[in-house]
């Protein structure tokens, strides 16, 4: 293998990002047959798999680092129209970035404000739990990520945003009703709020209290949005770690009761992205790393 065609390559991309080969061929103006073709052909030059051809298709571990490629390529190829003031007939440039529920309803959508729009830049949002934005990362589906992972992806550079405090709180009544003991011996028991099976927040702050590996109890409501969880709270359904920024308005009008004053959750946040030379993903970067040292905490 001597090089990797640039047009196979966008290929592989564009049937990545729309999902089908009807799909990618039609955002290439090709047949999908064309399409067919030229990713087998990609895959004959790599003498390796590139996709497996589900629905959608999904790249193989060979085809994330050409997916990879492919995304700094048209990145750096918009930088360098711009540069030169050359127009570019596909449109804006575009940013896939992973961010988690919590960060996007409190803090985020205010950096991505601050970032100039002269050339513009359109934002792709992939929502997903801070312990697992990396991995879009990997798999070459985001150019960049909110994470609490310290660790760099290959390839990715690492900058601590801060910590994003969380409060266990729970509705007055609720607290009347089912906290009324211990509070390590009831929340073994009492009804619990949850973000998706993955988010195991609660669960840690109570094998936190309870020093035994217990978890949260097991009458558990799921509820996947930041605004969703914290009105699941209010509304009584059952405690639950809520953000600060949406919590303190809450305990203020008396909606909410701390549960552990002085005892809340910090998730540290950091801000990894790919190692290359965007203004455009440097301007972000900026703009992210400004916000987040205005809106989350900070060790002292």
């Amino acid at each position: 293998m001597d090089e990797l065609p640039l047009d196979l390559v966008r290929t592989l991309l564009a049937a990545v990002d729309e999902g089908t080969f009807d799909a990618a061929a039609t955002a290439l103006h090709v047949t999908p047959s064309a399409v067919s073709q030229r990713i087998k052909a990609l895959e004959q030059r790599t003498g390796r798999v590139l996709l497996m051809r589900t629905k959608p298709v999904r790249p193989t571990e060979s085809g994330q680092v050409v997916v990879r490629f492919a995304r700094q390529l048209a990145r750096l190829e918009l930088d360098a129209r711009a540069d030169l003031g050359i127009a570019d007939a596909r449109g804006p440039a575009r940013l896939p970035i992973a961010v988690n529920a919590d960060s996007l309803a409190t803090w985020f959508l205010p950096a991505l404000n601050r970032v100039p729009q002269d050339p513009p830049v359109c934002f792709e949002l992939h929502r997903e739990d801070e312990a697992h934005t990396t991995a879009l990362l990997r798999e070459g589906q985001v150019m960049a990520a909110v994470t609490s992972s310290p660790d760099p992806v290959a390839g990715c550079t690492v900058r601590r945003l801060g910590l994003a405090r969380y409060l266990p709180v729970a509705g007055g009544a609720f607290a009347a009703r089912h906290l009324t003991g211990p509070l390590e011996r009831d929340l073994r028991d009492a009804p619990v709020i949850v973000f998706d099976r993955r988010d195991d927040l609660q669960d840690a702050f109570v094998r936190s209290l309870t020093n035994d590996g217990t978890g949260a109890g097991p009458v558990r409501h799921y509820v996947p949005t930041s605004e969703g969880f914290c009105d699941a709270v209010a509304a009584g359904l059952g405690w639950g770690l809520v953000p600060e920024p949406q919590a303190e308005p809450l305990l203020r009008a008396g909606v909410f009761t701390l549960l552990t004053p002085g005892r809340p959750v910090d998730v540290p946040l950091f801000w990894q992205q790919w190692k290359l030379d965007s203004p455009a993903l440097a301007a972000v970067a900026e703009a992210v790393a400004t916000t987040a040292a205005e809106s989350l905490r900070h060790p002292e």
